[in-house]
């Protein structure tokens, strides 16, 4: 490996973990980087059939590739070209870095321990108490490099939260119109929707909570419209599908009672935005998908991916205690009630709480519209992560 001169990049690794969660995080990060701070980055990534998924016009079989000012190259072992450490270098998620790139750090190191990129390890956004502690501390390394921390967050001594700078405005803008949601359905094939009826994205995990809350939709009194994409939500719902899930196709309509199921084909991040901006509520997982909720100022239901000794019900809880703190206590009560239910999949208490909350309230729609200005806490991620290299 060759010392080459230190340049201005920034790399960023991602290891596809849970198909979209990781990359999609990582991606929106690399282009807010690359188009709002005019900062040149290089996306290694292990798995570009994942990340094809959800950027359909990147080649998985190309070594090196650029979408919206980002490199995107395929991290195998060894690297398909010479690593030249940039500025920063992140591991996304702890992913490890390649042995040829930190036996290049060590080099550099030892001959010039300024030409060292600002190591950091993005972790997981948690909105644990602790997480304010534990943000941006270095950690010295046995080989005596520095890495550093970065914890995304909802405190104001946290990472921050991944937010494009005109978000919230085109998204607004986007509400206010209803042909815009009717067209965007009609782009993805999806058909018999009228502006009136309510419609629900799901992207799930396996849970039996599904199956109870379709058969309680079936009896409404008005149409609901489920949107699902093939993936692990329809696992739980075979038993009301016309055939096996692969030989679904985006666009088909499955209907029982007045609930009809749509196969969404996959998007782009864009067009997955716009979807739950255009939803009257949205059942996500993972953390991209969640806080693309949280944006889209509608109610919404997290699944969150389980953990060992039910610890993503505590990061759960977490997150709800702060969510609902300025919500009316029944309206809370309810909402909190129904996230533990359908994570917990217990089918008679996810169907209670759902029909005890009103969500279509005033109230409610007020929070849900008001929470994304508080969380944001007066800079986004992407501000606060070049605040902190400039600091360090």
């Amino acid at each position: 490996m060759i010392n080459m001169p230190r340049a201005n990049h920034w790399d960023i690794f991602c290891s596809v973990v849970d198909n979209y969660g990781d990359i999609g995080v990582t991606w929106r990060l690399a282009k807010q980087m690359a188009n709002e701070y005019h900062i040149p980055v290089n996306l290694w990534v292990d798995d570009l059939a994942s990340f094809s998924h959800i950027l359909p016009t990147l080649d998985p079989l190309k070594t090196a590739q650029s979408f919206n000012g980002v490199n995107i190259i395929h991290w195998i072992k060894p690297l398909p070209i010479e690593f030249v450490a940039g500025e920063v270098l992140i591991e996304a998620f702890a992913c490890e870095l390649p042995e040829q790139v930190k036996e290049l750090l060590v080099h550099l190191h030892q001959n010039d321990p300024k030409s060292v990129p600002i190591w950091l390890n993005l972790e997981y956004l948690s909105a644990e108490d602790w997480v304010e502690g534990c943000h941006g501390l270095p950690s010295l390394q046995a080989n005596g490099l520095k890495k550093y921390f970065y914890f995304p967050g909802f405190g104001a001594k946290t990472g921050g939260l991944i937010c494009e700078q005109d978000l919230f405005a085109e998204r607004d803008t986007w509400q206010a119109d209803t042909a815009n949601k009717l067209q965007l359905f009609s782009q993805l094939g999806l058909k018999g929707i009228e502006a009136q009826d309510t419609v629900i994205s799901i992207f799930s995990y396996e849970t039996e909570a599904l199956p109870a809350l379709c058969e309680l939709w079936q009896q409404s009194a008005e149409k609901i419209h489920a949107l699902i994409p093939k993936g692990r939500s329809l696992n739980s719902l075979t038993h009301l599908l016309p055939c096996d899930i692969a030989a679904l196709v985006p666009g088909q309509q499955v209907k029982h009672g007045n609930l009809t199921l749509h196969i969404l084909p996959m998007t782009n991040q864009q067009s997955f935005d716009r979807l739950l901006w255009s939803c009257d509520i949205n059942i996500v997982r993972g953390e991209d998908s969640f806080m693309r909720a949280q944006w889209a100022a509608k109610p919404f239901i997290w699944h969150i991916y389980p953990q060992e000794d039910d610890y993503h019900m505590v990061k759960l809880e977490a997150f709800l205690k702060i969510y609902c703190d300025n919500l009316a206590p029944e309206i809370a009560e309810n909402w909190s009630k129904l996230n533990f239910a359908f994570n917990q999949a217990q089918q008679s208490a996810v169907n209670l709480h759902w029909q005890n909350l009103n969500l279509v309230s005033l109230p409610l729609l007020q929070h849900v519209k008001q929470w994304p200005i508080n969380a944001i806490n007066a800079a986004d991620l992407a501000t606060r992560l070049v605040q902190f290299v400039k600091n360090s």
